[in-house]
């Protein structure tokens, strides 16, 4: 472990909690060997949760103490030292770059007197993207550990005298580990494309309503009828100059939305070099130059969508490069599921489907947690009332239900 780490006491005497203040403080084997984290895990693997992703977000300087990001990521051993979980974890100072959104808690908070800043949030940096934060080693008892990590997150909240731990975009099994451990539940919007087992893209159009079929090959047609073509770039295709150019797009599109983009240029040259068979970027082309792109990432059996830019203005090209060629990829590559970023209702009329969002928070001031879970209970009815009305709003033909069962839950 390395010096900036610190053992946490939790009261049980078959395991210790160590806060280590870098990935760097794990070994890449160890990492490993977590579930979720490589292709070789049974359960699926999340890019986002490998140590290639986590790493290269610290070593670029994308997730550190100057950007508020500092690491304090959980580590549950043995008392011999032998890693049996972990939770990706910060200290953050704001609540930038996490999709889910708590300042008016900490404005509340801090008109009542009190103090919401530093608090913990157990999440990928900058990656609004369901997967495990209870992170188990493949060979330990799931659930013993996770319940481990659970009340290990709530005594490094208190020792630290923090106002409060988050952990976000969570699997189903984590979201019921941590409300029986007394952790607030939370929901939000997002949307979805599943493969129903679709040969091609026609073959979804299929499924659509006449109307909104027609709509969406039109669409197809004029974002590409600026003479247009695409390239899909996977490992070893992926150049250096291929990431200026997508860099160039990113940082215009960024800096005009949000003023302030959260990724590097050596970010992309880091997850380039240690992970490029699991990126995909899908580039637009225009008199022999690329004019917009966006990344995405492959799981086992999910393209994610992350970051999309462009520096020229065409009608529908960012649905085309975003949304419509990450379908085409998934059917071509037998992916199950395409997810598509934070929010935009937009994307319901190509096909995909709102699905519901969880997360877990442990607030430590009882007056606060109080007010927040009264919050909370009225939100998720909220969301959940969305959900049925878009669900009734989708493109697809009525009376002809999906394969795949809604991937959202309306648990309480």
């Amino acid at each position: 472990m390395d010096q900036g780490d610190n053992e946490v006491e939790t009261g049980a005497a078959d395991y210790a909690v160590r806060v280590a203040t870098s990935i760097g403080a794990f070994t890449a084997e160890e990492w490993s060997r977590l579930h979720g984290t490589t292709r070789e895990s049974e359960n699926g693997y999340n890019p986002f949760l490998s140590f290639a992703f986590l790493s290269s977000l610290e070593e670029s300087g994308c997730a550190t103490p100057r950007n508020g990001w500092q690491g304090n990521h959980l580590r549950l051993e043995t008392t011999d030292g032998a890693l049996l979980g972990a939770v990706p974890c910060y200290l953050k100072s704001h609540s930038q770059g996490e999709y889910v959104f708590d300042h008016g808690w900490a404005d509340a908070f801090e008109r009542a007197g009190g103090q919401y800043y530093p608090k913990l949030q157990c999440s990928v940096p900058f990656t609004p993207v369901t997967g495990p934060r209870l992170l188990v080693e493949a060979r330990e008892n799931n659930d013993a550990i996770k319940a481990g990590l659970a009340a290990a997150l709530k005594a490094v909240t208190e020792k630290y005298g923090v106002s409060s731990a988050h952990l976000t975009f969570l699997q189903q099994d984590d979201l019921e580990v941590l409300r029986a451990a007394g952790f607030l539940h939370r929901t939000d919007q997002q949307f979805h494309f599943f493969n129903e087992g679709f040969s091609s893209y026609d073959d979804f159009l299929g499924t659509l309503a006449s109307r909104k079929r027609k709509a969406l090959k039109k669409e197809r047609r004029e974002a590409l009828s600026s003479d247009i073509s695409i390239e899909w770039l996977t490992g070893k295709d992926i150049t250096e100059r291929a990431w200026d150019d997508f860099y160039a797009f990113y940082m215009d599109t960024g800096g005009r939305k949000w003023g302030r983009p959260y990724l590097n240029r050596t970010f992309f040259s880091l997850v380039g070099e240690r992970m490029a068979d699991d990126i995909l970027l899908v580039m637009a082309k225009r008199n022999g130059r690329y004019i917009a792109g966006a990344i995405n990432f492959i799981g086992s059996d999910t393209l994610y969508g992350r970051n999309w830019g462009c520096i020229e203005d065409h009608p529908f090209l960012h649905f085309e490069v975003c949304y419509h060629q990450a379908i085409d990829f998934a059917i071509e590559r037998k992916l199950k599921v395409v997810e598509a970023g934070a929010q935009g209702e937009h994307k319901l009329a190509r096909g995909y489907r709102p699905v519901t969002t969880h997360s877990a928070h442990y607030i430590a001031h009882p007056g606060l947690r109080r007010a927040i879970a009264d919050y909370l209970e009225r939100e998720r009815r909220e969301v959940a009332m969305t959900s049925d009305y878009l669900e009734d709003h989708t493109p697809f033909r009525k009376g002809e239900l999906p394969l795949n069962e809604r991937a959202s839950s309306k648990t309480d």
